[in-house]
């Protein structure tokens, strides 16, 4: 039968020398040249700790040591393996210490009188397959929290039932001025200031007016969406404060009404002098008795007069692209 030609690193924590001899020969029927570091107490395998690199592929700790045993030798032996699998190898088949270890985060519990060749195999590349997906899923992970936290706009968790806030990131609690603790002791309605919004309801996109610690009132884009967080059902909100844009526009709305204001002043009462100045300019151009020196001086008036028309025109004429363009 073929061996499996992989070059396994393992760790055995055993102090039964006969129980480690039988355990290499069934990893030798599988496996043809694994690597085997053997220690007899906790104590040696504690000493080794530096050494542990994430390129171990197992643990194997027997529960009954010398030195240290049950679950306080779980806890600390999990302390130093660097999220290499730990697989519990027992004389005893109490299945309620089972559970408990591997609620503690034991990969594997093998029973020795049950163990094999191919058990024992089983397990390693069974446990060894299980980890690099429990890695892949603690990357996945740690790569959404770092998204929610080093995201440069706001965003808040919420308990949909008590409305109480779950998460925050850092951008909300710069924004709101709330520390991450006080905000965990807040419902939304510490910081929503419209009263007409119903919390409970789908809010795909909307502008809001919220409300700081200090009593500021801002305007936000809010956008938000339903999710589960810790298994319950809560509601993820992103808030864009957009206080200092619409504060702009509303100087611009303004500064274009004042040009208007201005536009109907020049065409409707600047211009009335305006042209009558004009209609008195040709009156006396064409009264013959006019002198030549006279028409001269009332010809420079005129055209003046034109310049000054055409520049009110104009000014109308912008207004009304203001006008055309809100």
């Amino acid at each position: 039968m073929l061996k499996d030609k992989k070059n396994y690193k393992l760790i055995v924590v055993e102090d039964n020398i006969g129980d480690f001899i039988l355990f290499e020969e069934y990893l030798n029927e599988k496996i043809e040249n694994p690597t085997l570091f053997h220690f007899e107490r906790f104590k040696d395998l504690n000493d080794f700790q530096d050494k542990i690199t994430p390129d171990f592929d197992i643990i194997f700790l027997d529960l009954s040591l010398p030195d240290k045993n049950g679950l306080d030798l779980i806890i600390e032996v999990q302390k130093i393996s660097k999220q290499i699998p730990i697989i519990v190898l027992t004389g005893y088949s109490d299945e309620s210490f089972a559970t408990t270890s591997l609620a503690l985060g034991i990969s594997d519990y093998l029973l020795k009188d049950d163990l094999n060749s191919t058990t024992l195999y089983k397990s390693i590349i069974y446990n060894i397959e299980r980890n690099k997906n429990l890695v892949k899923i603690r990357e996945s992970e740690q790569l959404y929290s770092d998204l929610f936290q080093l995201s440069p706009l706001p965003i808040c968790v919420y308990d949909i039932e008590t409305l109480l806030f779950i998460d925050v990131n850092e951008a909300a609690v710069n924004l709101y001025g709330h520390s991450h603790s006080e905000f965990l002791n807040l419902k939304v309605d510490d910081i929503f200031h419209d009263e007409e919004i119903d919390k409970t309801e789908e809010i795909a996109s909307k502008i809001m007016t919220h409300k700081k610690k200090n009593g500021e009132i801002i305007f936000v884009d809010s956008r938000s969406n339903t999710i589960t967080f810790n298994g319950k059902k809560a509601k993820i909100i992103l808030s864009n404060d957009i206080t200092k844009s619409l504060n702009h526009i509303r100087e611009i709305e303004l500064q274009n009404q004042k040009l208007k204001e201005i536009a109907w002043k020049q065409s409707h009462i600047v211009r009335v002098p305006l042209s009558q100045i004009l209609g008195l300019t040709q009156l006396i151009l064409d009264d013959k008795e006019t002198t030549q020196e006279t028409k001269e001086l009332i010809i420079i008036l005129n055209n003046s007069a034109k310049e000054l028309d055409k520049i009110i025109q104009e000014i109308i004429t912008k207004s009304k692209e203001i006008s055309l363009n809100e």
